[in-house]
């Protein structure tokens, strides 16, 4: 299985970046990620690192027979953190911002899929991505801090071991990165991260030809959403909603009926509120695509 060691790393996606490894579509690949403060928390208290970089993300993967106009099909086959998370408090940032004065970092022990709080409270983990994405269009160079149409820091919770993620293809070889792992995190990281981790992510990647789906889109199994992020949350929802909207006629449903369903069982969660856009994602179930027979590629 082909490999990328976490020395291979980007602090943007970018179609200029070279890429770290290439692969046939089709390839298992593991990416070993570092966490989003560069692994440089090492001790507890309000003494913290500058960072080197800032949240990166293992990577470019070039994936062969990916081209532009392409959908970048992304299967989560496992994913492995390490036996420790950290987390930090930032004065000026988060939904706590009035109440929090001091910059201070504790980590966590992680032990037999549980996060060790303290000495009551056992977290369960759920590791998820935290970003992870493709080269943007048009030649942009984004930081891997900020969420856009290409995927990036999207802080989504769904996006787990056993999930299915579909990025748009901008660029040959669409470009693949991905890091910033958690072991834990709630949606909208309201105070302003989750619990952050270095790990490992195991992926099979696919080009996919010729499809309408509605990316960044994310198959968590139980039902599909759109992942869409902007610089306020109501621009988000909105334009979570109508990329569902549209896949839905895409697949022949009548404006109508499809905002009528989605209005009924369509289900908008924020998924982060801290990074420098924010993210919205719209949720279906999957007994509605069941219903109409739409299957996802």
């Amino acid at each position: 299985m082909l490999e990328i060691p976490r020395e291979h790393i980007v602090c943007s996606l970018s179609a200029a970046h070279a890429p770290a490894a290439r692969c046939q579509s089709g390839e298992t690949v593991l990416f070993h990620t570092r966490d989003c403060y560069n692994d440089e928390i090492r001790d507890e208290g309000n003494t913290l690192p500058v960072r080197e970089y800032a949240n990166p993300a293992t990577g470019p993967l070039f994936v062969e027979g990916a081209e532009p106009g392409d959908i970048l099909k992304v299967e989560i086959l496992k994913i492995e953190t390490d036996v420790t998370g950290v987390m930090r408090t930032a004065p000026g940032h988060g939904a706590y911002q009035h109440l929090v004065t001091e910059r201070v970092a504790k980590i966590f022990p992680i032990e037999k899929g549980e996060i060790l709080f303290d000495e009551h409270l056992r977290i369960p983990a759920d590791t998820m991505i935290g970003v992870i994405g493709t080269a943007p269009a048009n030649g942009e160079d984004i930081s891997t801090e900020t969420p856009r149409e290409h995927g990036g820091n999207m802080d989504c919770r769904l996006i787990v071991e056993g999930t299915t993620l579909y990025l748009p293809v901008n660029a040959p070889g669409a470009l693949l990165a991905m890091g910033d792992l958690h072991a834990a995190m709630g949606d909208g990281e309201t105070l302003i991260c989750g619990m952050e981790c270095r790990g490992r992510v195991t992926v099979r990647v696919t080009a996919v030809k010729g499809s309408c789906l509605p990316t960044p889109c994310l198959d968590f199994g139980s039902g599909i959403c759109t992942i869409q992020s902007a610089k306020t949350l109501d621009e988000a929802s909105i334009l979570a909603s109508r990329a569902m909207h549209k896949y839905l006629m895409d697949c022949g449903l009548s404006a109508e009926k499809a905002g009528m369903i989605l209005s009924l069982q369509g289900h908008l969660v924020i998924c982060q509120i801290v990074d420098p856009l924010l993210t919205v994602r719209m949720e279906l179930p999957q007994y509605i695509l069941d219903a109409y027979g739409i299957r996802l590629p």
